[in-house]
């Protein structure tokens, strides 16, 4: 006879062997498609935007070559400004350094335009300064009768800049040109007069012209001497040094020295 299955046997007991963490007595899945479920999740690609994506690169990239070109476009703009800048400080760096040794302000010409215009509260400037020495003997006979006259005489020769003529500063991109009168003797000053000798004739006495003449003629070899000592070119030299003192080598500054009529 066959035996008629219980409770406990067949199907429904092989299922109940398999305790709660134990693996499953028989499999979820079979192959690829199991392993498939557990690496991919399938709501990956459906959700995953590429339009979206590609629009926000593109947008991206536009940005990008937007910000490249418009620094692009105001870079000879900047740059303009920087040396327009650039030449400003060196016109009042230049202004500056001339009025300390000068007392001037310069006509200052920037790029074409005219920043500051000459002013000046004295009309000469005298930058040498030097003692000089001189004597001159008068003689004069007539009927057999001399006079003699000996002077020595102590002045004091200055050598500067007219400041009633153009003084200038230009600056432009490719040079900067300071411009002024040459140097000259703006005075001798006498200081002193030692008489050596005073010696009247019987009938050819010593007059008061004699004596004016006399100190003319040394007043006359003081400016001489001053001539050839070279004291308008030492006055020049020193501009040069002083200003260079104050600003430097950089930017170079030429400096140019032009002639004017001698006014007396």
């Amino acid at each position: 006879m066959r035996a008629t299955p219980s409770s406990s046997t067949g199907r429904e007991v092989f299922e109940d062997c398999s305790g709660g963490n134990s693996r499953p007595s028989r499999p979820f899945g079979r192959g690829g498609r199991y392993f498939l479920l557990l690496t991919v999740p399938p709501s990956f690609s459906r959700h995953f935007n590429w339009t979206l994506a590609f629009t926000i690169i593109g947008l991206s990239t536009i940005a990008a070559g937007v910000f490249v070109f418009n620094r692009c476009a105001s870079l000879p703009g900047r740059t303009t400004k920087e040396t327009v800048d650039q030449m400003e400080r060196v016109g009042r760096d230049l202004r500056d350094a001339i009025v300390q040794i000068t007392q001037l302000q310069p006509r200052v010409t920037i790029n074409n335009r005219v920043y500051f215009e000459q002013t000046s509260p004295i009309a000469e400037l005298a930058l040498i300064s030097q003692t000089i020495e001189v004597e001159h003997e008068f003689l004069h006979t007539w009927a057999g009768s001399t006079k003699r006259l000996r002077l020595h005489g102590t002045y004091t020769a200055k050598a500067g800049f007219d400041l009633r003529k153009e003084f200038s500063v230009t600056v432009t991109a490719e040079t900067t040109i300071v411009r002024l009168p040459h140097a000259q003797i703006l005075g001798v000053e006498q200081n002193t007069i030692e008489l050596l000798a005073y010696e009247n004739g019987f009938w050819n006495p010593i007059s008061g012209a004699d004596v004016q003449t006399e100190l003319a003629s040394l007043a006359k070899l003081a400016r001489d001497r001053a001539a050839a000592r070279n004291l308008a070119a030492e006055a020049e030299e020193s501009f040069r040094t002083q200003l260079k003192a104050r600003i430097g080598d950089t930017p170079p500054v030429q400096v140019i020295f032009y002639q004017t009529p001698r006014s007396d």
